[in-house]
């Protein structure tokens, strides 16, 4: 049995788990912990469809509620203050569409389900 992991070492493994699974899928990390000042954002990918800024939730199972949830209206806005940084910052290309995507990484014991949630939400521009 694994010891108990801290919310940081569970964070960090959780997003090291989903690069690896993005990458088994195509896609290429070309971020990791993206940071606007105050803002981030977990990972931002590149696949074939185009960039995707990918919020990472890892947790301890047993668990509550779902995971996603945790991605309230606040902390979308947030995610997608830091994409318009980057896509403002950065030679990405102006022609390449934009995904804003949830990974889940829940761990229990020594084992560790990956569920990902592909255009998880679409932001309101205002």
């Amino acid at each position: 049995m694994m010891a108990p992991m801290t919310k940081k070492e569970c964070g960090a493994l959780g997003e090291r788990l989903a690069g690896k699974h993005l990458e088994s899928l195509g896609h290429i990390v070309l971020e990791r912990n993206y940071r606007a000042g105050h803002l981030e954002v977990d990972l931002i990918t590149k696949a074939k469809d185009g960039l995707h800024f990918v919020e990472v939730k890892s947790l301890v199972a047993p668990i509550a509620e779902d995971p996603t949830s945790k991605v309230d209206s606040a902390k979308r806005r947030r995610i997608t203050s830091a994409a318009l940084h980057y896509l403002n910052c950065e030679e990405v290309g102006s022609s390449l569409e934009v995904f804003f995507d949830i990974v889940t990484v829940i761990f229990e014991g020594s084992t560790h389900t990956i569920t990902y949630y592909p255009s998880a939400w679409i932001p309101m521009y205002t």
